[in-house]
């Protein structure tokens, strides 16, 4: 029987789980989790891993500001996200909160700035 220790990044307490998997490669047990979260995050992880993506874009003036998806994307699409945001050269002024591009590659989540421009 395979098996996958991984440590819970939902909550600070950092439950180090266990996950073992039957001949077929799906989920049999968990365990070693504090909460039910972690029963979600460790079966997600294992099965269809997403990631939140933190970077900076430049904006037209040559300034650099702070960029993060608004919710987690599938881990197989971080690089096409991050060509995404790499893509992006804002005109004028942004702020805190402003969305700098809806529904990256069709996955309901967003870009936003989350950081003051700066030089």
């Amino acid at each position: 029987m395979k098996e996958r220790i991984l440590t819970c990044i939902v909550c600070p307490r950092g439950c180090t789980l266990k996950v073992l998997f039957d001949k077929e490669g799906g989920i049999s047990d968990i365990s070693g989790n504090a909460c039910k979260r972690g029963l979600t995050y460790a079966e997600d992880e294992c099965t269809h891993p997403k990631r939140t993506v933190t970077s900076t874009v430049r904006l037209a003036d040559g300034r650099i500001s702070a960029v993060k998806t608004t919710g987690a994307v599938p881990k197989e699409s971080v690089f096409e996200v991050m060509k995404a945001i790499n893509a992006l050269c804002p005109e004028g002024e942004v702020s805190i909160g402003d969305i700098l591009l809806r529904d990256v590659l069709g996955t309901g989540v967003d870009i936003v700035v989350t950081g003051n421009a700066t030089r």
